[in-house]
């Protein structure tokens, strides 16, 4: 579902809560070049990190990335002036950085909410191109919302 408030788009995810799993940190640490404070996994990997300064500086080791056992790595930290940061990798979709990832906020929402403790945050991908994400978690549900101008219009015979 997709609802319209003034230039912000919002759009109704799962939520996925994800669960602690350390089993490949040396590897992911190498890949990234940067060890993680913890990790976690739902449907992607998410490495957490102390601060948004470390995620920012993230150069990671693409082929390394690839040969790890999941499908993309989200790594993550509180904000300076956000409520959280991430950025995501996934070599192995033939994705070096993705700009702005809603199925990865499906993760990271919930985990930031109970970190928090709060159900409303205000988020930032912190790729070249970057995004605002206005977050809410709604439990079993995520809100994903952004700001979107219309750049093109067309229409397509099926």
């Amino acid at each position: 579902t997709v609802s319209r408030r003034n230039n912000i788009y919002s759009m109704d995810f799962p939520s996925y809560s994800p669960l602690p799993d350390n089993s490949k940190l040396k590897e992911v640490s190498l890949a990234l070049k940067s060890k993680p404070l913890k990790l976690f996994f739902a449907k992607y990997c998410m490495a957490v990190y102390d601060t948004e300064e470390e995620v920012r500086n993230i150069s990671p080791n693409f082929d390394l990335l690839k040969s790890i056992d999941y499908n993309g790595i989200i790594v993550t930290a509180p904000g300076n002036k956000y409520d959280f940061v991430s950025r995501f990798f996934a070599p192995k979709f033939g994705i070096q950085e993705d700009p702005v990832t809603g199925s990865t906020h499906c993760e990271l929402i919930p985990y930031w909410s109970k970190i928090l403790n709060k159900k409303n945050m205000l988020a930032s991908q912190l790729s070249n191109r970057g995004g605002e994400l206005y977050c809410s978690y709604l439990g079993n549900r995520v809100i994903i919302g952004g700001e979107a101008i219309t750049y093109m219009h067309g229409e397509l015979f099926i």
